[in-house]
């Protein structure tokens, strides 16, 4: 790791940053602003620095992103102990961590869905995944394909989750109002569940599509089907 930087404070005092305060001020930024303002013009701002002086410590952004993953995974990402000895509970079980991380901190899903950035620290729990879909009898080829889809499936959960919890002043999320008014004899079944709508789609039933989505992919042994 580099030495400390010297720079030149706002009150023309000598400030020392370091890699460590770099990635602390990136993250709060990342938690309380999202991803498209974190620029090394902005964080140097919040480190009370320059930008020059930031480059000294970090690349470019890239490569502050993946310092941030990998910052984050070795304080949050905590390997279950015992994993159970069924090939597709191992799924069920890293697939469960993910997400339950991912839920606590949404920019992480976002910084891993906008960019091919991944952490190698999280690579146990890929590696869990796709074996355990191995295991149970998937070729290495579509074990990949399985993972792929569960990673879809929890980032697009964690998202639009977080999408709900930022929704001004608690007023129903946007996807929820066009539900109210239907016309039951064109869309007769969104008619029926319209008023019980933001409370269903509201629920916590990551886990059970988890397991429905593993199941399916194992049925046949993920063999592609046709297209008709």
């Amino acid at each position: 790791m580099p030495n400390p930087s010297t720079v030149r404070g706002a009150r023309g005092r000598t400030a020392r940053i370091s890699r460590g305060e770099i990635i602390t001020a990136a993250r709060r930024i990342m938690s309380e602003e999202g991803m498209a303002r974190l620029t090394m013009r902005r964080l140097a701002r919040e480190v009370d620095s320059t930008p020059m002086a930031l480059y000294h410590h970090v690349r470019d952004k890239e490569e502050l992103l993946l310092l941030l993953l990998e910052d984050h995974a070795e304080r949050s990402l905590h390997r279950p102990a015992p994993l159970p000895d069924h090939p597709r509970d191992r799924v069920v079980v890293a697939a469960s961590v993910l997400h339950d991380v991912l839920s606590t901190h949404p920019w992480i899903a976002e910084v891993l869905s906008a960019d091919d950035l991944t952490s190698t620290s999280a690579l146990w729990f890929v590696e869990q995944i796709v074996d355990g879909l191995a295991e149970s009898g998937l070729t290495p080829e579509r074990a990949v394909h399985g993972y792929r889809a569960i990673w879809y499936y929890t980032v697009g959960e964690v998202m639009v989750q977080a999408a709900r919890r930022r929704s001004d002043g608690g007023r129903p999320f946007h996807g929820d109002r066009g539900f109210a008014g239907l016309d039951p004899g064109e869309l007769p079944r969104l008619a029926q569940v319209a008023d019980q709508w933001p409370d269903l789609t509201a629920q916590d039933t990551y886990l059970d599509g988890l397991r429905a989505l593993v199941d399916g992919l194992l049925t046949g042994q993920g063999r592609a089907r046709p297209v008709r």
